[in-house]
C-alpha cells in the first residue's frame, strides 16, 4: 500500500507558476503508474497528467499541453507537477494517484488508480 501526500498548492495570479509535489510513504512507488487528477465542483475527476513507472513516458490533457510537466524522482519517492502559464480554468483540487497494478500503458481514468492523496487546492485568478 502506497500512502500519498500532496503539497504545493495555493492561490496565484494568471500567468504564474506552481509546483505540486506528491510524496509517497511506505515501500516504494517506482514500479507504478502515477498521475495527477483535477476536480472542480459539478464535474467528475479528470486526468491532467500521467507518467509511467520509469518516467520515460508521459501523457497530458490537451488543455495543459505545453504548460504543465509531470516528472518523478523515484529515488526520492516523489512525483511533481510543474505548472506554468496558469489560467483560471486550471483552478481545482489536484489529486495525486498511483496505480499499483500497472507499470506501463498508464490510463487517464480515475477508476484505474487505487491509491489517492487527499488533494491540494490550486486557485488561479
Amino acid at each position: 500500500h502506497v500512502q500519498l501526500v500532496e503539497s504545493g498548492g495555493g492561490s496565484v495570479e494568471a500567468g504564474g507558476s506552481l509546483r505540486l509535489s506528491c510524496s509517497a510513504s511506505g515501500y516504494t512507488m517506482r514500479n507504478y503508474c502515477m498521475a495527477w487528477f483535477r476536480q472542480v465542483p459539478g464535474k467528475e475527476r479528470e486526468g491532467v497528467a500521467i507518467i509511467s513507472a520509469s518516467g520515460r513516458t508521459s501523457n497530458y490533457d490537451d488543455s495543459v499541453k505545453g504548460r504543465f510537466t509531470i516528472s518523478r524522482d523515484n529515488a526520492k519517492n516523489t512525483v511533481y507537477l510543474e505548472m506554468n502559464s496558469l489560467k483560471p480554468e486550471d483552478t481545482g483540487m489536484y489529486y495525486c494517484a498511483a496505480d499499483t497494478r500497472h507499470r506501463e500503458y498508464c490510463r487517464n481514468t480515475a477508476n484505474e488508480y487505487n491509491n489517492w492523496g487527499q488533494g491540494t487546492q490550486v486557485t488561479v485568478s
